[in-house]
């Protein structure tokens, strides 16, 4: 181990923003560097001895980057960024022909995806198309005047008239 290996490795142990996992292998190298033993090592820091050959192994064979976590096994993603771009841009700045909002249906169906994948970036920027943000007028021909009856029932309410409560 040079000299510059082990500050980084014990930098990494001292700072408070590094994650539990590297610290924990910066501590299990800077162990078996000092000289102690796979098993006083784990019993030292109260893991196993395959955890401290593994890190061990893994930092002789790559130094400071085999103490990084590897990919995870999985299927790799099919939704690019900019379907999601296309998405939000959709969903932000169009109108669906014949509706006041996007609905996810009508978004997977416009866009080519699941609703679900739909549903998911939504979820992930806090979209939500069916909840107005500003004011809507009514496009009802008689509403000033349905309006001006309310409030005049209000302001001049009629003799012994009877409240009904819900």
């Amino acid at each position: 181990m040079t000299d510059a290996q082990r500050a980084v490795l014990e930098g990494w142990v001292r700072r408070r923003s590094t994650a539990q996992a590297l610290a924990q292998r910066s501590r299990i190298v800077l162990e078996c560097a000092d000289g102690h033993s796979i098993m006083e090592v784990s019993r030292r820091l109260g893991i196993t001895p395959d955890t401290v050959r593994t890190w061990r192994r893994r930092f002789l064979e790559r130094g400071l980057d085999g103490l990084s976590d590897e990919p995870r096994p999985g299927v790799p993603r099919k939704i690019t960024d900019a379907d999601v771009e296309r998405v939000i841009v959709k969903t932000l700045e169009e109108r669906p022909k014949n509706a006041t909002h996007w609905s996810t249906r009508s978004m997977a169906a416009a866009t080519g995806m699941s609703q679900s994948a739909v549903s998911r970036i939504w979820r992930a920027f806090a979209l939500a198309p069916h909840r107005s943000q500003t004011f809507k007028l009514s496009t009802d021909p008689l509403f000033i005047d349905k309006v001006r009856d309310v409030v005049g029932l209000y302001l001049d309410p009629p003799e012994k008239a009877l409240v009904g409560l819900r």
